[in-house]
């Protein structure tokens, strides 16, 4: 009987100013490449990152671009989740988003919690 993959939620609260959102998606894609699950989970200014113009606002040296890491990201089954009252308190909506993410409440990461996701917060 194969292995199930096992899961990985990454949590997400720093937006474009500061580095640490692109560490979150490089460990984000190193858990992919490692053979987990990963689910971004992006809650206050993280939100930003996914936007269709503000995705190509960061590039923390030495990462690769933030637009490279998310597309690497979600083209190899990453799951991008963006937290309803962060996005509502922007003023964005679905459309605002490149793509792929999915505007959802923690409940969603609450239910791979429960089935023994491993968590990382950044």
């Amino acid at each position: 009987m194969a292995e199930e993959s096992r899961e990985l939620v990454v949590l997400m609260t720093k937006g474009a100013d500061h580095e640490l959102s692109s560490v979150a998606f490089t460990i984000a894609c190193g858990g992919i490449s490692a053979g987990l699950k990963v689910c971004a989970f992006l809650t206050s200014s993280a939100v930003d990152l996914v936007r269709r113009r503000g995705i190509e606002m960061t590039h923390a040296q030495p990462f690769d671009p933030l637009k490279t890491l998310i597309e690497d990201f979600m083209k190899r089954g990453g799951q991008v989740v963006a937290c309803p009252p962060c996005v509502k308190s922007r003023g964005y909506t679905q459309e605002d988003f490149i793509d792929g993410v999915t505007i959802a409440g923690a409940s969603v990461i609450h239910e791979k919690f429960k089935a023994g996701a491993a968590s990382l917060s950044f």
